[in-house]
């Protein structure tokens, strides 16, 4: 998961191959709170991890539930449900931004018994409530606002057990406003469903239908059938009892599929050998957002599908406009938004209202975000209406502020596809942690473009001048992949002596060949070859002789060009060394020539060494530095030297921070977006 301030996605051409989509939120949450409320223990397969299920997690587990997450790197919890037990209580519960935990644990644990607080973050203390606070209000539940009234946090006073309840008329609640009201009343009824029936009744319409199809058929699998009259009043049988079904499977999350969908449909051809396949989720899912495929096809889009998958090709471009009611698929909606941007005409999503009151105001934040890009937008109280720019130089570079909602995010992610070849910046991408936490990472797995549009900084300059320090904190800082050059050599020579290869003429042929296909990554300060960390390995003096050795060979200095190539992947590199910006990556977007004096890198290298426990002299040090300065700048073989269009940047007196802090100020001055650039 990227965890930058903002992640700038280049310019991207096309998408093959396949994605396997993590388990759906909606599903997730309300097995897991299922499982709390049943008899047994359950296993849950293919479990989305993800910022509402941890949330969910941490509450089950606060009110006595066994949570057992052993398996949970396979995707598999083990829930030992309350059955007729109590709720462990008093007990605080923060719930993040997760109104599939908030809604249904509130019900719930009112219709349980205890005392509980149940709160979240500042933007679920503005997701209205009410609606079904008054619905357990009028059964006799004793429920408080703790601020706003409406809004959570609330608190739950069944100290004393839950207080009689009216349950001979039935509960009504409002289904304008959010179906998870609805949800929650369902799976919370069944509790106290023990001598008569008990009937909901939906006043004003029902929205987001599709959602309430998935409460019922989950509800049914752990024991309870809910008969339904046109999805206004449902009813739960007297003797109702939630009995776990021993394990169940998470489908896969189709309102994730949307984006693929989308992807798809924009960025494959109808002629391409590779479809953009999807994994985990296919047209027969339970959930109501797979009816987003209809809306696709009716865009252009050509989808085909099994039980567990699906296939997606550029069908008709650019895309139609089409004018939807979108109350049956109100998440996956927001995905049409962006696909607009790719149509002939006006596109008008309808009956949307539901957005206003979700993660943000998401209305507003699809409307403002398709501006930036270039777009006609109106919008209403429960419409938005989308009309592309006009032509390719309407276009517009944007940095997509998210709100912490992860489908703006996901959505947005889209415009790079961009026909006037522009980049798109996403603020705080790790909001996508709500349901999608490597949904960047899928991303970048099945998107393709021409390697020159893949940003490169290079970082060169002489030994110890700490260009491998700031190189790896401007990488971490863009979410952009690292290459340490110098290290190459150095485990190329490692390789090699493993091999039982002698490092000299007579064997760089084949030292140059295993080069080629060295597994190396660079990952959280450790240099890895394959599964072994190699990173105290290749820094002892003899690595350093050794790597000197192996420059010598022309064949092995050819492979490692290449292999250094291969590390200009998405979204972005920044490479250091002493070649990267005058050999290697000769079109860099930014080279940067880091220095500082001999005395100050002798000082640096000093102290190093002795924090290690090597004994040094500083005046050797400082000879041997500028003794090795002179070698590197007059060898006949890439001599180091600044690029002719480089920043040259003395750090003698600055920090690592101060550099780095630097670097990213020449960095935000070149991107086309850099004036709403946060920080």
């Amino acid at each position: 998961m990227y965890s930058t301030a903002f992640l700038d996605l280049p310019a991207l051409a096309s998408a093959d191959g396949t994605v396997q989509l993590p388990g759906s939120k909606s599903i997730s949450n309300r097995v897991l709170l299922l499982a709390a409320l049943s008899e047994g223990t359950t296993e849950v397969h293919d479990l989305l991890a993800s910022d509402d299920t941890r949330v969910m997690l941490d509450a089950l587990r606060e009110i006595g539930c066994g949570v057992d997450e052993s398996a949970a790197a396979q995707g598999t919890v083990r829930i030992t449900g309350l059955g007729t037990a109590a709720a462990r209580s008093p007990a605080r519960l923060f719930l993040g931004n997760a109104g599939t935990a908030m809604r249904p644990l509130t019900a719930a644990l009112a219709l349980r018994g205890g005392e509980f607080e149940l709160s979240g973050i500042a933007r679920m203390h503005e997701r209205p409530i009410g609606d079904l606070v008054d619905a357990l209000l009028k059964l006799g539940c004793h429920i408080t606002y703790l601020g706003n009234p409406g809004f959570p946090p609330l608190r739950i006073a069944h100290g004393n057990g839950v207080p009689p309840l009216a349950l001979d008329a039935p509960v009504r609640v409002r289904g304008d406003v959010s179906s998870q009201f609805l949800t929650a009343l369902l799976m919370a009824l069944p509790l106290v469903a023990r001598e008569k029936d008990v009937v909901i009744e939906v006043v004003g319409e029902l929205i987001s239908r599709p959602y309430i199809h998935i409460t019922l058929q989950l509800l049914e699998r752990f024991g309870i059938r809910v008969q339904h009259d046109a999805w206004q009043r449902f009813t739960i049988p007297a003797g109702s009892r939630y009995r776990s079904p021993g394990a169940i499977h998470v489908e896969a999350d189709a309102s994730s599929a949307s984006y693929f969908i989308a992807l798809g449909a924009i960025a494959t051809a109808a002629s391409a050998e590779k479809p953009l396949r999807i994994l985990g989720v296919g047209l027969e899912s339970i959930q109501g957002d797979i009816r987003f495929v209809e809306a696709a096809r009716a865009m252009g889009a050509e989808v085909t599908g099994g039980p567990n998958w699906l296939e997606i090709h550029r069908g008709a471009w650019p895309l139609k406009a089409i004018d939807l009611d979108c109350n049956h698929i109100p998440d996956a909606a927001m995905t049409l938004a962006v696909m607009a941007l790719y149509a002939q005409g006006t596109t008008t999503l309808r009956n949307i209202a539901s957005w206003r009151v979700k993660e943000t105001d998401r209305i507003a934040a699809m409307a403002q975000g398709c501006r930036q890009l270039g777009a006609t937008v109106e919008e209403g109280p429960d419409f938005l209406r989308v009309t592309p720019p006009s032509s390719t130089s309407d276009w517009r570079a944007a940095s997509i502020h998210t709100y912490d909602d992860h489908r703006i995010a996901m959505c947005f992610s889209l415009a790079a596809f961009n026909p006037a070849r522009l980049p798109v910046r996403i603020e705080d991408p790790k909001c996508v942690a709500k349901t999608f936490p490597d949904y960047f990472e899928a991303l970048f797995s099945v998107a393709r473009t021409p390697v020159e549009r893949i940003p490169v900084i290079c970082i060169d300059g002489p030994t110890a001048s700490g260009k491998g320090t700031v190189a790896a904190s401007v990488a971490q800082r863009l979410g952009y992949r690292f290459l340490d050059s110098g290290a190459m050599y150095r485990i190329t020579a490692l390789a090699a002596l493993r091999a039982g290869l002698a490092i000299d003429a007579a064997h760089q042929d084949r030292i140059a060949a295993l080069a080629c296909g060295l597994p190396v990554r660079f990952e959280a300060g450790r240099i890895w070859l394959g599964g072994d960390d190699v990173t105290d390995a290749i820094r002892t003096e003899e690595a350093g002789m050794n790597a000197s050795r192996v420059s010598a060979l022309p064949p092995v200095r050819e492979a490692l060009v290449a292999l250094q190539h291969s590390f200009r992947r998405l979204p972005g590199l920044v490479a250091d060394g002493r070649d990267m910006g005058t050999v290697i990556f000769p079109g860099a977007a930014l080279k940067v020539y880091l220095t500082a004096t001999a005395a100050c890198r002798a000082e640096r290298r000093h102290k190093q060494l002795i924090s290690k426990g090597i004994s040094a002299n500083i005046d050797d040090l400082r000879a041997d530095l500028e003794a090795r300065d002179i070698r590197d700048s007059t060898r006949p073989v890439a001599p180091l030297k600044p690029a002719q269009d480089a920043l040259v940047l003395d750090n003698s007196l600055l920090t690592v921070e101060e550099a780095v802090e630097q670097v990213l100020v020449w960095w935000q001055q070149k991107q086309p977006f850099a004036a709403s650039a946060p920080g």
